[in-house]
């Protein structure tokens, strides 16, 4: 009996650990997705660098399909262009080292001067690559 008691303790504490790495992580990934949507809003392009992936693609819900240069560069020089930007209901999962990250993507894109509203779905594909969450992929669609 003692030996059981034992075990359960020991399966409680365990249980309590993968609970508090996933609530972890699930911080750290909510965490980087806030700074990847202030980087796109603020047109940091140091930090739109550090927090994607080389292998990034990057798929628009028109269809359009970006790497991580081209991504970068329609953010430098304004072609996407945002006077707000906020990511909505998100729910993030993680299993691993990988994450998915679903949200409502709601902005006012800018065209020029005109003021566009996009509100489109979001999935996102984030990787833990050397101890950082890296965006690795990115599929926006119409609902």
């Amino acid at each position: 009996m003692k030996k059981v008691k034992v075990l359960i303790g020991f399966l409680c504490l365990f249980s309590g650990y993968v609970a508090a790495a996933s609530s972890s992580s699930d911080k750290d990934v909510a965490q980087a997705v806030d700074h990847l949507t202030d980087a796109m809003l603020h047109k940091n392009i140091a930090q739109l660098q550090a927090l994607t992936a080389e292998n990034l693609t990057y798929g628009h819900s028109s269809g359009k399909i970006q790497d991580k240069q081209a991504f970068i560069a329609d953010i430098e020089t304004g072609k996407s262009a945002f006077k707000t930007l906020e990511m909505q209901n998100q729910t993030i999962t993680v299993s691993g080292d990988v994450a998915l990250v679903r949200h409502h993507f709601s902005a006012q894109a800018l065209k020029g001067t005109e003021v566009v509203p996009t509100e489109i779905e979001n999935l996102q594909i984030w990787q833990k690559q050397h101890g950082k969450w890296l965006l690795v992929g990115r599929q926006a669609f119409k609902f």
